[in-house]
């Protein structure tokens, strides 16, 4: 089940980013990724539409949007390659013709989800906060 995030969900939300950032961001620096957790509980999840992936009650997962931006997706990996995360890009596909994300070059995790996704190589960039070049990417159903 899919259902908009409530802020009671931020706790299950850090959790299931940090087992899924431990997974697909090896090369981030620990520095990095407590600021990320501040972030996410401070700035992103405030200034996004975000709904959250339930399984037997628990939140399994979460999908961030900023327009037509996904600005994060994350699924506690106990539940990679069982359709949950197609699910929630389904669920906001279905609200955008096009969708655009930024990954990690070295997340290859991701990359390899967004690609079966049908994402298309828009540009790389260098990340100065976390010293990582970054790859933006665009859906589009049209």
């Amino acid at each position: 089940m899919i259902r908009a995030y409530q802020p009671t969900d931020v706790e299950d939300i850090i959790q299931v980013w940090t087992k899924a950032s431990r997974l697909a961001h090896p090369f981030l620096d620990p520095a990095f990724i407590e600021q990320e957790k501040y972030n996410i509980r401070h700035v992103y999840l405030p200034n996004t539409e975000s709904w959250v992936s339930v399984s037997e009650e628990r939140v399994i997962g979460f999908i961030s949007m900023m327009q037509n931006e996904v600005g994060a997706i994350f699924l506690d990996p106990t539940f990679h390659s069982q359709g949950f995360g197609k699910a929630m890009m389904d669920h906001v596909a279905q609200q955008h013709a096009i969708l655009e994300v930024e990954v990690f070059k070295a997340n290859h995790i991701g990359r390899a989800f967004y690609d079966r996704y049908g994402f298309q190589f828009l540009k790389e960039y260098f990340h100065e906060e976390s010293g990582q070049s970054m790859l933006r990417l665009r859906f589009s159903q049209r």
